[in-house]
């Protein structure tokens, strides 16, 4: 994000008369009586109210831009300090292979996203529905567009990192992209918009995820899920905790993560900036 640059002003200097005394009021206070000059007032006792309202504000306004520009797991520059350059950053270098995806396999363009099911900024790209996120989730946009268009492959990404709720559902992620890939994508969504409480409390385990296959999702067999999650959760913790470094290592921090061409999109950002990225990398 870009801070505004600080304007520097120069001023001349030239002799002038002194000028004539003068005296400025407000129109709040009472221009004193003539005849008396009352004795000099004693602020300091406001200073100590006024700095902790000042200071509120600037709480305030920085709680409001911070969730305006989405992004879980990502952590400010110390004041005084400038935040490290951002990593140089290319899909071709992002470990597409065997990951769950979504478009043609041949597409153009390629966009990597680490996610995590309990992260409530990856519910608002996604599926929106977040009260105090209020930037439109751009994914659907992004799919109806781009991916449906035979333009764009998106490739999912794991990055749990808010509980173990979030490992569990990547691991049916995984799973059930092995046996059921063609129902990926729409559980994909399901849960999404199942999302609650952020963390291991609410919906997420394996019994509520179980619960969410039977009653919406008769072509996925949920015994069957849980049997291939058992025999392979080593390999698929691995894939994970894989993607989670790669990301890492491309200045990911926090969920949602995106890189598309040589360009690193953090947080949950407004559709502008995708098709900013996609666009000029269209064939």
């Amino acid at each position: 994000m870009s801070e505004d640059a600080m304007k520097k002003h120069t001023h001349s200097h030239q002799e002038v008369p002194a000028p004539e005394p003068t005296v400025v009021t407000t129109a709040t206070e009472p221009t004193p009586a003539p005849a008396s000059i009352p004795a000099k007032r004693d602020w300091s006792s406001l200073y100590t109210p006024i700095a902790i309202v000042v200071a509120g504000i600037f709480v305030s306004v920085g709680l409001m831009i911070g969730l305006s520009h989405g992004g879980t797991g990502a952590a400010a520059a110390p004041s005084g300090t400038q935040a490290a350059a951002a990593p140089s950053v290319n899909i071709k270098d992002v470990q597409t292979s065997g990951e769950p995806y979504i478009g043609s396999a041949n597409a153009p363009v390629v966009m990597a996203f680490w996610s995590d099911y309990q992260c409530p900024y990856c519910k608002a790209f996604e599926v929106g529905g977040i009260p105090q996120i209020t930037t439109p989730a751009a994914f659907p946009d992004i799919v109806k567009n781009y991916v449906d268009t035979g333009k764009l492959k998106v490739v999912f990404k794991d990055f749990p990192f808010l509980g173990n709720d979030s490992i569990t559902a990547a691991e049916y992620g995984r799973s059930i992209w092995a046996l059921y890939p063609s129902q990926y994508f729409a559980w994909r969504t399901a849960m999404y918009k199942a999302q609650d409480q952020e963390g291991d409390v609410g919906f997420g385990n394996a019994t509520t995820i179980d619960a969410l296959i039977k009653s919406q999702f008769p072509q996925i067999n949920d015994a069957s899920v849980r049997a291939d999650i058992a025999k392979n959760k080593a390999s698929y913790d691995a894939a994970m905790q894989a993607d989670e470094a790669e990301g890492t290592k491309f200045g990911i921090n926090g969920t949602p993560g995106f890189i598309v061409g040589t360009t690193l999109i953090a947080g949950a950002e407004p559709l502008s900036s995708f098709t900013a990225a996609i666009d000029p990398l269209v064939k």
